[in-house]
């Protein structure tokens, strides 16, 4: 069976580390997947073994999702946006797919709507139609109108087969964030977290007893950085390591390491980082969909302080929800502040030894089911 993933990561890298970790759960069970990535190149996925079509690359203006940038910053032109189209076209004549998945949309992606109705006419031209998914984490970002809600409704129930909701619906049901409407009631599928498989300790025990402060893989988290900085000088008893991630990482370590106090060591993101959840005293973080499940897969305490520049409230309902079991503790950004953080650590620590490893993780492996048993459906009638 052939499948074909559609992604266009705009801020972080969260969206495209979950699509390529479907990707590799289709190869694994035999099938041929391929990936069309449409955000900002990323380096690691030049070893992955499975292959990646890279549009023109996208991004957005900082968290101004409605605003989109071409590689250089500039504002994509038509020009660019015609182009991603054409190359989506030639992939799907080329590789005729039995599968197809688009990451996010449409209850996403919203100005991408063009690029991606256009593969969806055309799927319809082709000798045999691909059965078509949509792929949506836990928590959407809610539609701010009706009429978004109305779109992704009427959109799912002309041209898709079902929806992957990459949820345990006990620990985050897609009502939450999203109006669900019984005629997309009835196109859920729930398939559990899907998350890579669990890393194993650390050969080194790195980390071991430290406060581990990280904000994904983007741009982002110079208050949180900054904060953690101040708490570290408060709390002299133990060590509190920074993960900066972003194309700029190494000014911003530059920036945090001067004047920092001895207990406190900056560096970039570590390949190595899930291994050190195992040993270190607690976890200050996003709330993303990635991190969090890194956390799940894990006893490590966690405070967690939701990303929500530019109104962002998706971070803010996880957070909340994984609030209610032991051992996490949400801050706001808001309320962050030296001695906030220092009392949420605190907390997340002694309530840490209550902390459960949350077993739903096997999203990817039944999403190929799902769609294997959908694709067999769809043949035989």
């Amino acid at each position: 069976m052939k499948v074909m993933i559609v992604v266009t990561h705009l801020l972080g890298t969260g969206h495209l580390t979950r699509a390529v970790t479907l990707a590799q759960a289709f190869q694994e069970a035999g099938h041929r997947p391929i990936v069309i990535s449409g955000g900002m190149p990323v380096a690691r996925l030049s070893d992955i073994g499975i292959e990646v079509v890279q549009l023109g690359p996208l991004r957005s203006d900082g968290v101004d999702f409605s605003r989109l940038l071409d590689a250089g910053g500039a504002v994509a032109t038509d020009d660019l946006m015609r182009c991603r189209r054409v190359q989506i076209a030639r992939k799907l004549d080329e590789f005729q797919p039995d599968v197809v998945i688009t990451e996010l949309f449409p209850f996403g992606r919203r100005n991408l709507k063009d690029e991606f109705l256009d593969l969806l006419a055309k799927m319809r031209t082709l000798p045999r139609r691909p059965a078509v998914f949509a792929s949506i984490r836990d928590i959407l970002a809610p539609p701010s109108k009706p009429k978004k809600a109305q779109f992704a409704d009427e959109t799912i129930a002309a041209h898709y087969n079902g929806v992957l909701v990459h949820s345990d619906p006990d620990v985050a049901p897609l009502e939450l964030s999203w109006p669900v409407s019984d005629q997309l009631r009835d196109k859920l599928r729930y398939t559990g977290f899907v998350a890579m498989p669990p890393a194993p300790l650390h050969p080194e025990q790195a980390g071991a007893g430290e406060v581990i402060v990280s904000a994904g893989g983007g741009s982002v988290g110079d208050n949180l950085f900054h904060c953690a900085r101040k708490a570290a000088a408060l709390d002299s008893g133990r060590i509190w390591r920074l993960l900066v991630g972003g194309q700029a990482a190494q000014a911003r370590i530059t920036d945090l390491q001067a004047g920092a106090p001895a207990n406190l060591t900056v560096e970039t993101t570590r390949p190595d980082f899930r291994q050190m959840l195992h040993h270190a005293a607690v976890s200050v973080s996003f709330c993303g969909y990635n991190t969090a499940l890194d956390l799940l897969q894990t006893t490590c305490p966690s405070v967690l302080v939701p990303f929500d520049d530019g109104d962002e409230v998706e971070q803010g309902i996880r957070a909340t929800a994984l609030a209610r079991t032991p051992g996490f503790e949400m801050l706001t950004s808001s309320k962050l502040t030296a001695h906030t953080l220092l009392s949420a650590v605190s907390k997340a620590i002694a309530d840490g030894h209550q902390r459960q490893i949350h077993t739903q993780m096997y999203g990817a492996q039944n999403s190929v089911d799902i769609v294997l048993q959908s694709v067999k459906e769809q043949r035989l009638g």
